[in-house]
């Protein structure tokens, strides 16, 4: 199961276990439950704190539990967990035996803290770059406290309990046997939910917070990169973000990105994070802004100050803020769409791709994005329907080219998307309009996966600052916008092209502007 390089890794990993662990496998004769015992006797052989035992009897055949010696409490895989996940498993081991893990230790002890018994499920896939996040987050609350399970499915090896909970997006996770979110969660994120009281403690420890000279509001990279810049000057800076690294990490493979041949955006986000945390930045993860006021007046006793409201109702002053809050996945805005979203309507292919196995789905958009989902999904799913609006595709020749190679994908141009319909439970089709012929039409399928661009997140500031008609922030040659102290970088703002590249820059030159602007007051 393991290559020779990822035994010796783990070999250094289970070095550094602290006490024994034991393996509890749930096995039956499939081919799954072979492979499985095969993987476990792979990592028993690479440690002698590590001990096997195959009398779990578990309902979900195959799947095994990470627990301490002498102990049935622990993390559960009803997975093989290899591919995305194999970090997952690495620090499922670590942890169980006593290998501390690396967050905060007011975490920690919100987590030891909780007292309710809370049973875990969360369903993933060996492809998903956002399901090790929910993962590692239930692991982590599993190991630290004995009222907490957490049982980690593979929707690919437990298909029928995937179509019977109409499971249709990943991570998909379930409480007490309830669902309780769909999509990517920190720790942070599961503490404020299941915490009752947790989200009004924060928000008073953040009214506290001293003003700063510069808040970024935003912690993509044009929002990292602003706080670098900043923190370097030497100047009391904060960062403010909803989720750090924004829309880069549902992003897989990134092959522009300057002196980086190819990497994926969760380990790009990885290192922005790293960066920052080098300087001394305050670093506010898990906070949506909902308003921006402007420099309040001289007598006031925040004079001169920004102020950002928070969503958990907190509010941040600062003498300059850099907003850079990026965008979003642009929805088609058509009947059935949001009924059916998360229910056969999803917008990320390499998560829920292998959910569709062997079905029928459709990819609406015919621009890189949309171009390279069908050419991924196509190797996984029976069939895939491409439709662009426009009269032609706009991806790159090499990815056309590709496209048309395959024998399962059927395209369709000048043709736009009006319905997607359901059963009332999961999506069975769409409806487009032929815009040549004016003919409707109805295409019989199982999922529709939306790729057709982004849309700026500056609803919040309507009525605050100068928007252009698409809702990006305007923004001159110093990345100053139309409010004084307030500036702007990356794909909220009018800078024509949306790379990662361009937006770094962005970022720089927007906290090197801040900067100019306070010491000119």
């Amino acid at each position: 199961m393991l290559d020779d390089t990822l035994k010796t890794q783990l070999q250094t990993y289970l070095g550094m276990l602290r006490q024994p662990i034991r393996l509890i496998a749930s096995l039956d004769n499939s081919d799954n439950a072979a492979k499985m015992r095969e993987l476990l006797q792979e990592i028993t052989a690479l440690s002698d704190k590590v001990s096997l035992d195959e009398s779990g009897n578990d309902a979900r055949k195959p799947s095994f539990v990470i627990a301490k010696e002498g102990e049935t409490h622990g993390v559960r895989f009803a997975a093989i967990p290899l591919g995305h996940e194999f970090t997952s498993l690495v620090l499922a081991l670590l942890w169980t035996g006593g290998h501390p893990p690396k967050v905060e230790q007011d975490v920690l002890d919100q987590i030891k803290a909780l007292d309710s018994d809370l049973n875990f499920e969360v369903y993933m896939s060996l492809s998903c770059h956002n399901c090790p996040d929910v993962v590692q987050a239930t692991t982590l609350m599993t190991v630290f406290n004995p009222r907490i399970n957490v049982t980690v499915i593979d929707g690919a090896l437990y298909q029928d309990e995937v179509n019977e909970r109409n499971i249709m997006a990943v991570p998909a996770t379930f409480l007490n046997g309830e669902m309780f979110a769909s999509g990517r969660m920190l720790v942070e994120e599961f503490l404020a939910k299941v915490d009752t009281g947790a989200v009004a403690k924060e928000a008073e420890k953040l009214n506290a917070r001293e003003p700063f000279d510069v808040l970024v509001v935003g912690g993509g990279p044009a929002g990292a990169s602003a706080a670098i810049y900043a923190a370097r000057k030497g100047i009391r800076t904060g960062i403010v973000a909803d989720r750090f690294g924004g829309q880069v990490n549902d992003t897989l493979a990134i092959e522009n990105f300057i002196s980086v041949k190819e990497t994926e955006g969760p380990k790009l986000v990885a290192a922005l994070e790293e960066h920052v945390k080098t300087y001394d930045v305050d670093i506010m993860p898990l906070q949506r802004a909902v308003g921006l006021a402007e420099p309040a007046k001289a007598g006031n006793k925040h004079a001169g100050l920004i102020e950002v409201k928070l969503e958990s109702g907190a509010t941040l002053r600062s003498k300059s803020v850099i907003l850079a809050t990026g965008a979003r996945w642009k929805n088609l805005n058509v009947p059935g769409e949001a009924e059916y979203k998360n229910k056969g309507v999803a917008y990320c292919p390499h998560c829920d791709g292998p959910l569709f196995k062997g079905k029928h789905v459709a990819v609406i958009g015919g621009g890189n994005s949309g171009v390279e989902a069908a050419i991924d999904l196509a190797g996984v799913v029976g069939h895939v329907t491409l439709l662009q609006f426009d009269t032609e595709l706009k991806a790159d020749a090499v990815l056309q080219r590709k496209l048309r190679s395959l024998g399962n994908v059927t395209i369709l141009t000048s043709a736009q998307t009006t319905e997607i319909t359901g059963d009332g439970t999961r999506v069975n089709g769409l409806t487009y309009t032929d815009r040549v012929s004016g003919d409707s039409k109805h295409v019989a399928l199982e999922g529709v996966f939306i790729q057709i661009g982004l849309v700026p997140n500056s609803d919040w500031l309507k009525g605050t600052l100068d928007l252009s008609k698409y809702g990006e922030i305007e923004i001159n040659n110093h990345n100053a916008t139309s409010l004084p102290g307030v500036f702007a970088a990356g794909d909220v703002t009018t800078v024509p092209y949306k790379q990662i590249v361009i937006a770094m820059g962005e970022g720089a030159n927007a906290a090197l502007g801040a900067f100019d602007y306070l010491i000119r007051q």
